[in-house]
Formats: structure tokens, sequence, C-alpha cells
């Protein structure tokens, strides 16, 4: 932002410079002038921006008409600096080609960001319209055949299914080609060709995507899986983000052969003329000249390069590789290599509250707050800069990925399930499987009182079994059965109070954040009040409350804080006779939470997170959509196909 800001002051100073100087009528310095003028295109090239990144967030889309003025008011103003420094000189024809350059460059951008708008996003993705079988033709045939003394019924035909599809091999991907090709043909089958991008602006999909989606992922293994998912939400980001909507089509080929080879000639016809020692202009500009023709043509060169070794690129090689076998077997290797690790962060935040409370600053310090001007929006300040220092990166592990791969596939896979429970459980279902009614009133309360709930409850059970030892390892200290479903309990339970107290807009709505700054509170009263200065003494502590009586009979409800429910939750928990099939349903209960989570937020806000590196969150939507897990397949089977049985 700060960059276009230098580029368009800039060019208002040359405006104003040239300006002055045609109406003063000095000449001394014209040649200089001229090459004031020249360098107004490039001031346009720079707005243009490179085709990796055009907006920084979604908001910059819905601003397109914003842009769109600066681009004729830029386009203009370079315009006029061009005609006030005219001279029949080589320097302003020069000036033509590159002011052509800048316009195509800064149009491909506003162009990309009215293409990214939610608007005409959803409008570019609909159908046509259908108006479906003509039912005032059929019932004029109807009472034609009826009036004629026939007894006539309308019978129902059976649509028979289309034949399944196999889409790893045909998707156009010839067999030498390696894991990532397939899975980029397969990841784009699914969001060009099934419509899958549809689900980022909340749109629906038929049963045709659904049952080819299901069929294939019910199918696969983890990695496979959410390989093609990472695919797809790349596929997202360039469409949301860069110039990928006109640079991958034969006009944006062409825009891109043609800015190059322009740029190119006009460094080498300017280099040319200025290695005629006749020319009168100052040796700085000159240098300054060179410095912007260079720097435009790496540019040039960045985004040839980036254009040959992208995913789009990559997949139409692969498709034309038998038409062109040498760059389709050559861009293979160096394109995975290119890859690896850059689709998405493969990371996930970790915020624990109760590490949080005993992080916070001293009570005498906090009182010093009252006597500040502007106290509450300094401490809400203070707090949120503590909560991004309590921030830790995990990067999510295969296993982490299978776990929840797993879990959802024999969610999608079982019968006795209602289609609805799929998406709308927050843990219900897990705990009616393990039959364990007696946690039921936990996944009854608004979500965010849940996920509070069982994330405190998750960190006091962790922490206790590896401090005590009891559960985590065996006597020969080797790692038992259910120490992995602890860890994964653990991540998630961290994970998604991240989601709720740094990304409340990807969460239904409620009181979350209420309910988390009630709980901080009530959890520092209760370590002041008790001297604890080391987090082991606190959760031991915790641990030992007594919990017989509900708190919110004690407590009332002014006090959003649940951190006493967590402990009677905490120990019910512990009084479970087994580990593993503790931390198994704990596991599954949080998987169900992330689900519900990722199924309730809205397409465009898990779009938004794409800019910052996705979220696990945004993956878990995805892979659960393609299982049939959502409630945007609500087109269940095709159009109503009746016959007239005339007996």
């Amino acid at each position: 932002m700060l960059a276009d800001w230098v580029a368009t002051v800039a060019l208002g100073l040359l405006v104003d410079r040239l300006g002055n100087f045609g109406i003063l009528g000095n000449n001394n310095d014209y040649g200089d002038l001229q090459l004031m003028a020249f360098w107004a295109p490039f001031l346009l090239l720079h707005l243009g921006g490179p085709d990796t990144i055009t907006a920084y967030a979604l908001a910059d889309n819905e601003l397109w008409l914003r842009h769109l003025l600066g681009l004729v008011v830029q386009t203009a103003a370079a315009i006029y600096i061009t005609l006030l420094a005219w001279e029949s000189t080589r320097i302003p024809f020069l000036t033509i080609p590159m002011l052509l350059c800048g316009i195509i460059k800064y149009g491909e951008r506003t162009w990309v960001l009215m293409s990214a708008n939610r608007d005409q996003f959803r409008d570019s993705v609909l159908t046509d319209k259908d108006p479906g079988p003509s039912y005032a033709n059929f019932m004029e045939e109807f009472c034609l055949k009826e009036a004629e003394g026939y007894l006539v019924t309308a019978a129902q035909v059976e649509e028979g299914r289309s034949p399944g599809y196999d889409l790893e091999n045909n998707t156009g991907t010839p067999p030498n080609f390696d894991r990532n090709a397939r899975s980029l043909h397969i990841a784009d089958y699914f969001f060009e060709t099934l419509k899958f991008k549809r689900l980022f602006v909340d749109l629906i999909l038929g049963f045709h995507p659904r049952d080819e989606s299901q069929a294939f992922f019910e199918n696969q293994e983890y990695r496979t899986a959410f390989e093609v998912i990472e695919v797809e939400l790349g596929f997202a980001y360039d469409v949301f983000y860069t110039k990928a909507p006109i640079v991958y089509t034969s006009l944006g080929l062409f825009f891109r052969l043609m800015t190059s080879c322009i740029t190119l000639t006009v460094m080498l016809t300017f280099a040319a003329s200025m290695g005629v020692k006749s020319h009168k202009h100052q040796p700085v500009d000159v240098v300054i000249t060179y410095i912007l023709l260079i720097g435009a043509m790496l540019l040039e060169a960045y985004a040839i390069r980036s254009l040959l070794l992208s995913d789009w690129a990559y997949l139409w090689f692969s498709r034309n590789s038998s038409k062109i076998p040498l760059f389709g077997g050559r861009l293979g290797p160096s394109h995975q290599q290119v890859q690896e690790g850059k689709r998405w962060s493969n990371s996930m935040y970790q915020y624990s509250l109760l590490e949080f409370c005993l992080n916070q600053e001293s009570s005498d310090f906090q009182e010093i707050w009252r006597f500040i001007p502007m106290h509450n929006r300094l401490r809400n300040l203070q707090e949120k800069l503590g909560s991004f220092k309590q921030l830790k990166h995990l990067e999510v592990s295969l296993e982490l990925k299978s776990f929840i791969f797993t879990h959802f596939r024999e969610k999608s896979t079982d019968t006795e399930l209602d289609p609805r429970d799929l998406f709308t459980s927050r843990g219900a279902v897990s705990l009616k499987r393990q039959n364990y009614g007696k946690f039921k009133w936990t996944v009854d309360v608004d979500f965010d009182h849940s996920i509070l709930i069982w994330h405190i409850a998750t960190d006091l059970c962790y922490n206790l079994d590896k401090s005590r030892g009891r559960r985590h390892s065996d006597s020969n200290g080797s790692k038992q059965d259910w120490d992995d479903h602890m860890n994964y309990s653990k991540q998630l339970a961290d994970y998604m109070l991240y989601i709720l107290v740094m990304c409340p807009f990807m969460l239904p709505i409620g009181i979350g954040i209420i309910r988390f700054r009630d709980t901080c509170a009530e959890a520092l009263v209760f370590f002041k009040e008790r001297n604890i200065t080391s987090k082991l003494e606190a959760y031991e502590l915790l641990g030992q409350v007594n919990t017989k009586v509900f708190p919110s009979i004690v407590k009332g409800d002014r006090s959003k804080s649940v951190l006493f429910e967590a402990c009677k939750l905490a120990a019910s928990l512990n009084e479970m006779d087994d580990p593993s099939k503790m931390w198994k349903m704990v596991g599954d209960v949080w998987v169900e939470m992330l689900g519900y989570a990722a199924s309730q937020c809205r397409g465009f806000d898990h779009a938004q997170q794409l800019e910052k590196g996705g979220e696990l969150l945004t993956h878990v939507w995805l892979l659960m959509a393609h299982l049939g897990i959502s409630e945007h397949f609500k087109i269940n089977e095709g159009h109503g196909r009746v016959k007239l049985a005339v007996t």
C-alpha cells in the first residue's frame, strides 16, 4: 500500500513539475524533462503490481471501483505528462510502448480485483437458469388423454446413476508423471469441473459432484486426500489474491509475451541512443532511467518464471507432455522442488488459557491502569499483546491428519447416522457411541461455552497425567497406546481456543470473548488467593477443587466464567477407569467440534484466511465437503422423470 502511494505521489509531482515548466516556458532543462516524462509509464507498471499478488485481503477486491478510478486518473496523468514533454526525438517515441505496457499491467490488476469481488465471483460460478421439465405441457397432454376416456397415471421413471468416474486415470494425466501431477489434475477437476469453488461464496452443489467426490475420497489414504485439498485451496488463493484468472488465459499469455518483448526492445533502444555522445541528458537522470528499465525487465523475468513454475502451468504441461515431451519431462522435478512446502503453512497456532493467566502481569501493575487516561483501551491493548505473545506455532503432523481423516471418513460411511448429525453435532455423536451420557451437558451449551469447558478440562488432564506419569508411560517407560490420542486432544484443544480468541469470526455468533475474559479473571483470582507461582502447582490445585455442587448454582449467571465447570468435567474424565477409552473419546469430541466449527464458518471467511497462510479449519471444511458432510448439498436428486401411463 505504501509503494502504491509513493507511485501515485511521484506521478503527481511529475505532473506538477512539467506543468510549471510548460507555463513558465523554461527550456533550460528540456532534455531532462523528456526523461522525467519517460518515467511516468514505469510508475503505471508499478501500480499494476506483480502477478503473484493483487489483493492483500479480500476487502481489496470489494474496492475494485476505487482501483478502476485510479486506473483512469493515473493513465490520464501519464498521457498528460507525455504530451507536455513531447518532442520529435527518440525518447518520446519510446514512451508510447512503455505507456501501453503500464496500462496493460494496471488494467489487469483492476480486472482481476473486479473478478474476485464477492458478487462478481458468485455470478461467474452460477449455472445457467434451469426451468426444469415443462409441467404445463405434461398436464395438457395428461388432460387430453383423460378426456379421450383413458385411465391416465403419472408413472415415475427411475433415473439411472451415471457410471463411476475413475479420477485417477481419466483426468488426462500421463502415466509417466508423478503423484504431484495426479493431485493437480484431480484437484482441478473438483475445483473447476465439479465447481467446488462455489463453496467459497456459499452456493449449493448437486448430487453428482457429491457422489463423485465422496466415492473418491472414501477410497483414498489421508496423504492423497490432504494433498488434493491443498492444491484446491492453492487454486482458490490464486483466484482471490493473484492475477491467475487472466494470466493463465490466451489473452493473458499474449499480454505477457508482448510486455516482455516491448520492455526488452525499449531497454536496448534506449541503451543504443544513450551511447551517442551528443545527448544532452543529465547523467543522474540517465542512471535513474537505466534502473527503472532494468527493474522492469527483472520484474518481467520474474513474472515469466512464476508463470512457468506455477501449478497452472504444470497442469497444462502435464496434459500436453506428449506434444512437447522436452518441456513436459523437464518441468516435473523442478516444479516439485519449488512447490515443496509452498501451498500453505502446514502449521496451527496453539493457545492455552491457563498458561496465559499464569503469564499475566502482577496485580500491583494492574492497579496502575486505573490512574492512566483511557485505561480501558490501554488495558485491552495490553491483553491483546499478551495474547500474541502467548501464541505458539505447531506443525500439523501427518499422524494428526490421519486421525482427522479417519474420523470423518468413518462418519461419512456410517449409515446409522442422521445426515444432518454429520455436520451439526458438536461432540454428542462421539459421546453417544461411547455411552457416556454423563458428559452430555458439556455439549448442550453454547458452542463457545463448550470449547472453553473442554479446552480447560483437556489441559488439566493432559498436564496432570504427564506430571504424575500414571498414564503417560508404563513401568518400562515405553509409550502407551493412548499417548497419541492424548497429544491430538491437547493440540486440537489449544488450536480451537486460538480460533475462539484470535479468529472469532470463524465461529458461530456468541459471547466467547466475554466467557474467555471472565474465565481468565476467575483463574487469576484463584491463583492470587493461593499464591500460586508455578504451572504444576496451578494444575494440581485446580484438580483438587471439589465440584459436587454445580458451579452455576453458586455463581449465578452474571459472570460467564466456566473455570470450575471445566474442573468438574476434568474430574469426571479422571474417574474413568480406562485411560485409553477416555483419551480416544476426548480426541473424537475435539475432531467433532473442529468439524462443526469448520462447517459453520462461511466460505468467504475461509478464503480470507488463505492470505495468512491458511488454517487447518479450512482444510477440514473442504475435506468434509468432499466426503459429503456439508449443508451445501441440497439437491439430492435430478429432475423428476415421469411418463404418462395410459390404460
